[in-house]
């Protein structure tokens, strides 16, 4: 091939470049996939339905690359360039459309695509740079499995390193200078200079000034998204392994969202807290051993700490940001009544299910309170399955009650009633019950037995003093449902159909329309 240098320097840039190429465009596929799964939920969905367009188009990309005929280094180099540019900012376009405008679904499919595209240009094209130097089997297994071993080490490296430690818009940008990089490296291989390699090099350049730009105001960037996503001022913006983790405060109304969900307004939280924790108490023969799982805010802390009797309290969240943020900032510690400090609280930060899956701890409680977010995608939907339940009860006394927070009966009833349906299918007694939260609106919970032993969760306890919302007379009214929240039939939550999140999604989607 004319105007390159001789083979073996060829063929070693080209082969790191299938390396590179692999890698960068698993992550940006990463990159695409993650976003989607932060702002519109359901996981699985978006990650295949993203998964799906980036192979497609990488078949179409390479079916194009049989029309590119001539300067096929030249024509490497600028769609290598192309996708650092496409791929580098395709996190910055996804979060400003989705912050400012109504077309980020389009724009995701979008960019999907045409970084597939290029992509699939890109390995043809290599492949045929290197054919006349090496047998074509040979030449075939080294891009391949160059290519896949880039893929793999992407599927490493973006969740265990580069979304904890750079996050999802500092990650495009980075790949986009590698590619940038990479496009710069391969200009070395043209002889002497030429129109065609400054014109290819100040490309290069120009692309990677624009790439370190974005990548240097890119926390301020995502800083402005994110308190444009919010109407009150953001007091708080993190990302941690898990989630985003946002605090907004407004004339004495604190808020917490995860990944732009609503947790609680401190301006009305305590109705939501003491529904969830004191019917369970106040049902309780004893209530000396209590475990919380969900809930790293410490506020369902704070009221089962209302209760005199506890000696031991053992808090199961996922998210150690979360944890410690309620612990260690005064401000929101203040909010707990500093509940997570207290002597008889023991923190564990692990996944609720694996926990309980590998046997949980050598104590069995006489109360459980289950505090996770709605059940949005598969991941939190396996948290409300039979599965789940049958290895709660194991970690509870033969007469130990549990509550679960289980959604809206009035905006999501075919979810809310499922949920009761599954804990019928597994424990003892099961009695569902709701309560009125302004900043939800009205919100369904469910109170279980683990076994028969206790017979029916009908009489309470004393209620402890200082609370705001429940009274002897507000508890027992919390258990009736009016006509439009009446039970509804339909399936069980079980591991292996998930059927809740489809039932979620689709109560949502006809509340918000389409």
């Amino acid at each position: 091939m004319r105007g390159v240098e001789p083979p073996a320097e060829l063929g070693r840039v080209l082969f790191v470049s299938a390396f590179v190429i692999a890698t960068c465009g698993l992550i940006y596929e990463l990159v695409a996939g993650a976003l989607a799964s932060y702002l519109l939920g359901d996981s699985i969905t978006q990650f295949s339905l993203v998964i799906g367009v980036y192979l497609s188009a990488m078949g179409v990309g390479s079916y194009l690359s049989r029309y590119v005929e001539r300067g096929l280094l030249a024509r490497f180099v600028e769609i290598e360039l192309a996708v650092a540019l496409i791929g580098g900012f395709s996190a910055p376009i996804l979060y400003a459309a989705f912050t400012w405008t109504g077309l980020f679904r389009p724009l995701l499919f979008g960019l999907v695509f045409t970084t597939g595209t290029l992509v699939g240009l890109e390995l043809p094209l290599l492949i045929r740079l290197l054919e006349s130097r090496q047998s074509l089997k040979e030449l075939v297994a080294r891009v391949l499995f160059l290519d896949y071993i880039g893929a793999l080490a992407a599927s490493l490296a973006f969740p265990l390193l580069l979304v904890p430690k750079l996050g999802l818009m500092r990650t495009s940008m980075v790949f986009g200078l590698l590619n940038a990089g990479v496009a710069l490296w391969a200009t070395g291989l043209f002889r002497g200079g030429g129109v065609v390699l400054w014109r290819l090099r100040g490309l290069c350049a120009l692309t990677l000034m624009l790439l370190l730009g974005g990548l240097t105001g890119a926390g301020r960037a995502e800083a402005v998204m994110e308190a444009a996503l919010f109407a009150d001022p953001l007091v708080l913006h993190t990302r941690s392994p898990y989630q985003r983790v946002t605090v907004t405060a407004d004339d004495g109304d604190v808020r917490l969202y995860l990944n732009g969900a609503l947790q609680f307004s401190s301006v009305d939280e305590y109705r939501y807290h003491e529904a969830l924790v004191h019917p369970a108490m106040a049902s309780a023969s004893a209530a000396t051993r209590v475990l919380v799982m969900g809930g790293g805010d410490g506020l369902a802390v704070r009221e089962v700490l209302r209760w005199p009797e506890v000696e031991a309290v053992t808090l199961v969240d996922l998210d150690p940001t979360v944890t410690s943020l309620f612990t260690e900032r005064e401000e929101l510690a203040a909010l707990n009544e500093e509940a997570l400090r207290d002597p008889r609280v023991s923190v564990i930060n692990a996944d609720a299910f694996t926990w309980l899956l590998e046997g949980g701890d050598s104590q069995r409680y006489d109360v459980a309170l289950i505090d996770f977010p709605d059940p949005n995608d598969f991941g939190l939907g396996k948290l409300y399955t039979n599965h789940f339940y049958r290895l709660l009860a194991r970690q509870l006394t033969d007469e130990g009650v549990f509550a679960v927070q289980a959604t809206s009966p009035m905006f999501s009833p075919e979810a809310y009633w499922c949920i009761v349906r599954t804990l019928e299918s597994e424990v003892g007694a099961v009695r569902p019950y709701h309560a009125y939260v302004p900043a939800f609106g009205e919100w369904g919970f469910v109170l279980a037995r683990a076994s028969d032993v206790g017979g029916p969760l009908s009489g309470f306890r004393d209620l402890p003093e200082g609370l705001r919302f429940l009274s002897p007379t507000t508890l027992t009214g919390l258990f009736h449902f009016p006509p439009d929240m009446d039970r509804r039939d339909g399936p069980v939550n079980r591991l292996d159909n998930q059927a809740l999140v489809r039932l979620y999604e689709a109560d949502w989607r006809e509340i918000r329309g389409p």
